[in-house]
């Protein structure tokens, strides 16, 4: 594949040798390890320590038991899965591609929660089996869901997010559902390498060298993977056999991690894209260069964590690694060779027949109105289903009131939020949550109350917002340089949304009292809402829409090119900046109302689109309308489908939103 103008200008500025980087850093990580071991054994019997250990000395047992182990098991994990993501990205000619962003861990450590939660003794037969179904069922999900755009990058990074959210999602209600069960299975899920045997190692060593035997057999086909399929076939390349073999291999080598360790986030697109900066163009140096930086890498940074004592000693070092990874891959990011795909918003892309605005606005309210009423009036008891009328909604009133109101204001935000942020982009798969933008509300919001946790709600509001508006200009500074394109958008949503979620695992690692209180909030719960908070959201929609009516014609012009809008006298820098500043607001206030977790803001405006509202005002008015109809309904299913058990509404939001939104990437009506 022909390289860029930029990343040859890249190349040349990171000039040290693959061998020198992992070298450095394997001399890092021994001098880390040794001073370790040093504190707790005197050199003398290191040795011993190793070959046959003293079983009435507790350092020795120590040493051998659990240091050493550790060790090998960082070693042997970051060159299994490094390996895997070279595989990967040759294999689908996407440098983005590796086991987290493919949704591949996520399904391996879905099916483990599955099976121990439902069927337990599938573990007596090797839980790596169990990981690999679940790894083996995501990617073919993500390869059907991208199929239709014959594998395309952005399709297949789109594809692994929504498999990543989804798995989650069910994880999320499982653990809501099992939390004492799952405690220990989500942290060592995080990517907890601690030891007290050499299992690991032994479960690991041989499938890192049948997988690097394997690769080293399929080196000469798979870099024919380089070239055009035409050109790899005349070749004599069987492209069908090749991509399923080396698809199965990266899969088992990912999956295989996951059972032993769990996700270790990052790794497997760090190392390629490294090594392949530092000199390692050929497909063939990666596989050699890159599992040996991969394992270097993973080792330096269990070192450093085990540095930590006290309350933060059991952070898993696969979240640290993932907090590590993403300042990293933020830095990568202008680097990458530019990938082939193009999101096109302009008027010819969108065929649909002209509809009457009018009449489907008002449609829309009348169903939105019906809903709230089936949300406020029925309701499960432990009678059965009743319907709340005279005195019983009088009583019932007080709590669904704010509930139902708090999670139309906030569909409705997220919604609007998301069409302003795809008409900014020109991406019609840009939104608050897939590019990061409720992650970044989230980490203000976590930031304000761990430093004042009597903090009220209008300064809640403004850190969700500060948050969610940092990460909008993060987002902007990384992606102006390739005119937004949609690959690298999509990878800062990945990183950013894959960062909180390592910095919420290490917060609950810590035991700190500040996280009890967070976790139904960050399952998108509207328990906590008070008629004051739905008031507050109300007033909030009304404000923030009538503005964003305001800027209308900046939504209309912008689609259509800087040139367009220069001709038109709209500055696009500034109406950007004021649009997403718009947008960012919108997405405070509605996580803060229900979390992070949901689809709506990608969702409710693809729908819209799809339903043919092509103007500004019809996206808008249609995707508030759509958004909070499904978050309204989602609450009252939530509420009602487990009764007197509750299904947070923005994990509810998730599963449905997920599912349909599978089902349209499969028909291959997403318009990506």
């Amino acid at each position: 594949m022909a390289e860029s103008i930029a990343m040859r200008a890249a190349l040349r500025r990171f000039s040290m040798h693959p061998a020198w980087l992992a070298g450095v850093l394997a001399c890092g990580a021994l001098l880390l390890s040794l001073h370790q071991i040093g504190t707790l054994l005197p050199m003398d019997l290191w040795w011993q320590a190793l070959v046959s250990p003293d079983m009435h000395d507790m350092r020795q047992i120590v040493v051998h038991e659990s240091m050493l182990p550790r060790l090998a098991t960082c070693l042997l994990s970051g060159a299994q899965l490094s390996l895997a993501g070279v595989i990967f990205q040759q294999v689908l000619r996407n440098p983005l591609a590796e086991p987290t962003t493919l949704g591949v861990s996520a399904g391996a450590s879905l099916s483990l929660s599955l099976a121990l939660l439902f069927a337990p003794q599938w573990l007596f037969f090797g839980q790596e089996w169990v990981a690999l179904g679940g790894a083996a069922l995501a990617m073919l999900i993500v390869v059907a869901l991208a199929w239709r755009r014959r594998l395309s990058p952005v399709a297949l990074i789109l594809a692994g997010l929504i498999v990543n959210f989804y798995c989650g999602s069910i994880d999320a209600v499982l653990t809501l559902f099992h939390h004492d069960d799952l405690q220990s299975l989500f942290i060592w899920g995080a990517g907890s390498l601690n030891q007290n045997n050499w299992d690991a190692p032994r479960a690991l060593l041989p499938r890192l060298v049948a997988g690097a035997c394997l690769a080293a057999a399929l080196t000469r086909p798979l870099a024919m993977m380089s070239l055009a399929d035409d050109s790899a076939r005349g070749l004599g390349v069987s492209l069908r056999f090749v991509r399923g073999a080396a698809l199965a291999l990266a899969v088992f080598l990912g999956a295989s991690v996951v059972a032993s360790v769990g996700v270790i986030g990052f790794l497997g697109v760090l190392a390629p894209m490294i090594v392949r900066l530092a000199g390692a163009r050929r497909f063939r140096d990666r596989l050699v260069w890159a599992p040996l930086f991969g394992a270097a890498l993973l080792w330096l940074t269990d070192q450093l964590v085990q540095m930590f004592s006290g309350a933060w000693s059991g952070v898993p070092t696969g979240a640290v690694m993932s907090l590590v990874g993403a300042p990293f891959l933020f830095w990568l990011l202008p680097r990458l060779p530019a990938l082939p795909d193009t999101v096109d918003m302009s008027p010819h892309e969108l065929h649909q027949n002209r509809l009457r605005l009018p009449v489907w606005i008002v449609l829309g309210v009348v169903i939105l109105v019906a809903v709230v009423v089936l949300g406020l009036l029925l309701g499960a008891t432990t009678g059965g289903w009743h319907w709340s009328l005279g005195g019983g909604l009088d009583a019932m009133l007080h709590w669904r009131g704010p509930r139902v109101f708090a999670a139309l204001a906030a569909g409705a935000l997220l919604g609007v939020a998301g069409a302003i942020m795809q008409r900014v982009t020109g991406n019609s798969m840009a939104s608050p949550e897939v590019l990061g933008i409720s992650a970044g509300a989230s980490l203000g919001l976590i930031a304000l109350l761990f430093a004042t946790p009597e903090a009220g709600r209008l300064l809640q509001t403004g850190a969700a917002g500060a948050g969610a508006f940092v990460t909008l200009l993060a987002m902007l500074a990384l992606g102006r340089r390739y005119g937004f394109a949609p690959e690298r958008m999509l990878l800062v949503g990945v990183t950013l949304g894959t960062a909180f979620s390592a910095l919420v695992t290490v917060l609950l690692a810590s035991d700190d009292p500040h996280m009890s209180g967070l976790l139904a909030w960050m399952a998108g719960s509207t328990y906590g809402v008070t008629a004051r908070d739905a008031v507050a959201a109300c007033l909030s929609l009304a404000v923030l829409g009538t503005v964003t009516a305001v800027f209308v014609r900046w939504l209309d012009i912008l689609p259509l090119g800087e040139a367009v809008a220069v001709n038109f006298g709209v500055q696009p820098g500034l109406s950007r900046l004021a649009l997403l500043l718009l947008a960012a607001l919108m997405t405070g206030v509605a996580t803060i109302v229900v979390g992070p977790l949901s689809f709506i803001g990608l969702m409710a405006p693809h729908l819209a689109r799809m339903l043919g509202f092509r103007r500004a005002i019809a996206q808008l008015a249609g995707a508030a309308l759509l958004g909070a109809f499904i978050m309204v309904l989602a609450d009252w299913l939530g509420r009602n489908v487990l009764f007197p058990f509750q299904i947070p509404v923005g994990l509810l939001a998730t599963l449905l939103g997920g599912l349909y939104f599978m089902w349209l990437m499969m028909r291959g009506r997403a318009a990506l």
